[in-house]
């Protein structure tokens, strides 16, 4: 029996469009896919931001209280962290780094040369905000897939009809990047107590019978009835393009967020602390790693 047949279907509730920030000091081209504005809109996920960027980059700068989970669109991006581990992920890999009590860590552009990522902060729950530090190469080649008609589903975290994906999780997400082929229709099955973002990497789709554009998100809150699972109809339109989406989603923590720079916590006593940590080298000292070699 085909269960995803008898699951409610979901609506969606809200659609959001990114905003150009333009060049930066770290960065060629930023782009804020979502802001922090109202994080009850959007637990557990606190922001995602666009980035295309060459040199400087992201130099060293620490975190604390979340996990970023970044995809590498295009390019080579370079990494390094304060836990000794450096290495280079290329187009399709995902890294996911959980802060936890406190990591510095920096990331650039391979040789200086191009990196554009998709970068998303999800929150820890109070009980895990001071966890170890924990990082996660989430290599593309080394990703389980799940084949359908018109549609591929690269699995990232979570189980995907009957298929797991290698990421461990402090918070139970499921993550999915999803190829559609032109005129490809997909029904997506998750947690009806999830809330859920798609966000429209290339192309267009529908979601739940709403159309986007690339650049924009979908929202889709939890069911009324959060047992059991619950269904996403998905599609793409006739054209030339296949579409690219990033599906991820939780269950709400329903914790107070505090923030503060490159900390999350849960009350602003506590960023203070952060600061305090930090300054005082309870980060850790700033690493002195040096580039990773290449021949020109």
């Amino acid at each position: 029996m085909n269960t995803s047949a008898l699951a409610p279907g979901r609506t969606v509730a809200r659609v959001g469009t990114k905003s150009a920030l333009g060049p930066t000091a770290t960065s060629d081209d930023s782009a804020m896919l979502f802001a922090p504005q109202d994080p009850r809109l959007t637990d557990p996920f606190l922001l995602a931001g666009e980035e295309r960027f060459s040199a400087p980059g992201f130099e060293w700068h620490p975190h604390r209280g979340m996990e970023t989970v970044t995809t590498v669109l295009n390019g080579v991006l370079e990494h390094g962290d304060g836990n000794g581990n450096a290495g280079l992920l290329q187009a399709g890999d995902v890294q996911w780094m959980t802060a936890g009590r406190g990591i510095v860590h920096r990331e650039l552009a391979y040789r200086d040369e191009h990196a554009h990522i998709v970068q998303l902060w999800l929150n820890l729950p109070s009980d895990r905000k001071l966890t170890e530090s924990r990082y996660q190469d989430l290599t593309v080649s080394a990703r389980p897939r799940v084949v359908r008609p018109g549609a591929v589903l690269d699995v990232v975290s979570g189980t995907v009809e009957g298929v797991t994906g290698p990421a461990l999780n402090h918070v139970e997400v499921q993550a999915v990047t999803v190829t559609l082929e032109p005129t490809a229709t997909l029904t997506y099955t998750l947690p009806a107590a999830h809330r859920a973002l798609v966000l429209v990497v290339s192309g267009r789709a529908t979601v739940a019978g709403r159309a986007l554009a690339a650049g924009q998100t979908a929202w889709s809150d939890p069911l009324a009835d959060p047992a059991g699972d619950s269904v996403l109809l998905l599609g793409a339109p006739d054209g030339d393009d296949t579409t690219q989406l990033m599906i991820y989603s939780a269950t709400p923590l329903g914790e107070p967020v505090a923030f503060g720079g490159p900390f999350v916590m849960n009350h602003h006593d506590e960023i203070e602390q952060a600061y305090t940590d930090f300054r005082t080298g309870g980060f850790g000292e700033v690493p002195r790693l040096a580039r990773i070699a290449y021949d020109r």
